[in-house]
């Protein structure tokens, strides 16, 4: 089975409260000046109908989309369509990928007043900067981390996993990149970089004990927690929210003292854009916290990047009692892997999966 990403995740969920328009194959020709083209995931937030329409009202520029269904055909898309596309959503893990191939422009943030209240960790992160110089606006993040039951006692650390108190008692998500980077914080390394991969490999085999499930998607978690299969998982910080709020299962989000494994969504304006004052102009509009409290309590968003959109939400919203700006100072953040490492975290997984099997 094809596992299904956050952002995918997001988009299922979303895609039934939202109107959007696949556009046929765009022509790589510069669009009018009242005109910018977004390239982002279907339903992924750029293309909320109430969200572009009010922000054409405000502005006069009209907003039309091409989509992407993966961060590799996004680039494809980039290199292969100059002159086309005016605002990108990128993932930190790809963002320096896209600037080293030159593919990105400098964010002019006097253009972008917003960016003001963006959190200075994130606008600091060398995935979204280079040369002294950001190259893409922070927007939205998430982290991976640990979920338990109700009423359990909140683990500090991600030893955890291995306690004896939950033997034959714990999930974890099948997703090599994400376990091999809980490993290497297990075992205090970097956790795209990790130089140890044995002691990460141990790390992860010392959790056979208490391992009842690998789960791929959100609804075989929820399905499997709500049938008391488990009571510690690996998990994300958006599915937490979700299974609380929409599901009404008693789960409580938990980020141990090592921190969570995060990542972060960026706007950035491609080098080529035909119409990148119109694309700077959507980005202060899509970290504003009047967009951003309208698609959170409408429709439902992960964290913003923007503090004063996050507070701007009630006290009792989930997703700002899960999302605390705290995290943001222990976050590890995704990076990009070259093709090498990627394959050993992925045989490394497939190892310790065996192990699991044995």
């Amino acid at each position: 089975m094809q596992k299904i990403t956050r952002r995918q995740t997001f988009k299922l969920i979303s895609s039934a409260l939202v109107a959007t328009v696949v556009y046929p194959a765009l022509p790589k020709v510069a669009f009018a000046a009242g005109q910018i083209t977004v390239l982002n995931w279907q339903g992924y937030g750029t293309d909320e109908a109430w969200s572009v329409k009010e922000f054409e009202e405000k502005t006069g520029i009209k907003v039309v989309h091409d989509y992407y269904s993966s961060e590799s055909e996004m680039l494809t898309k980039l290199r292969t369509n100059p002159g086309t596309y005016d605002l990108v959503v990128l993932n930190a893990a790809r963002c320096a990928q896209a600037v080293s191939e030159d593919l990105l422009q400098p964010v002019d943030f006097s253009k972008v007043p917003n960016s003001a209240n963006v959190d200075k960790s994130l606008l600091a992160n060398p995935n979204f900067s280079h040369d002294g110089k950001g190259y893409a606006v922070p927007w939205l993040w998430g982290m991976t981390a640990l979920a338990v039951r109700e009423g359990s006692a909140k683990p500090d650390s991600y030893a955890a996993l291995a306690n004896a108190t939950y033997k034959g008692r714990v999930a974890m998500d099948d997703d090599p990149i994400i376990n091999v980077g809980i490993g290497a914080l297990m075992t205090g390394q970097d956790m795209n970089d990790p130089k140890d991969l044995d002691a990460v490999k141990n790390a992860l085999k010392s959790i056979k004990p208490n391992v009842k499930l690998l789960w791929s998607t959100e609804d075989q978690w929820n399905k499997s927690f709500a049938a008391g299969e488990f009571d510690l998982s690996v998990f994300w910080s958006g599915g937490s929210v979700r299974s609380k709020r929409n599901s009404k299962l008693p789960v409580d989000f938990v980020v141990p003292k090592e921190g969570p494994v995060g990542w972060v969504d960026g706007l950035g304006i491609p080098a080529s854009a035909p119409n990148a004052a119109g694309g700077l102009a959507f980005v202060n509009w899509l970290i504003d916290p009047e967009f951003y409290y309208e698609w959170a309590t409408k429709v439902g968003a992960p964290a913003s990047a923007n503090s004063a959109a996050l507070a701007k939400l009630p006290d009792t919203d989930l997703s700002r009692q899960v999302h605390k700006p705290e995290y943001l100072k222990t976050q590890n953040i995704m990076s990009a892997l070259p093709d090498d490492r990627r394959e050993a975290f992925n045989n490394l997984w497939q190892e310790v999966k065996a192990f699991y099997a044995e």
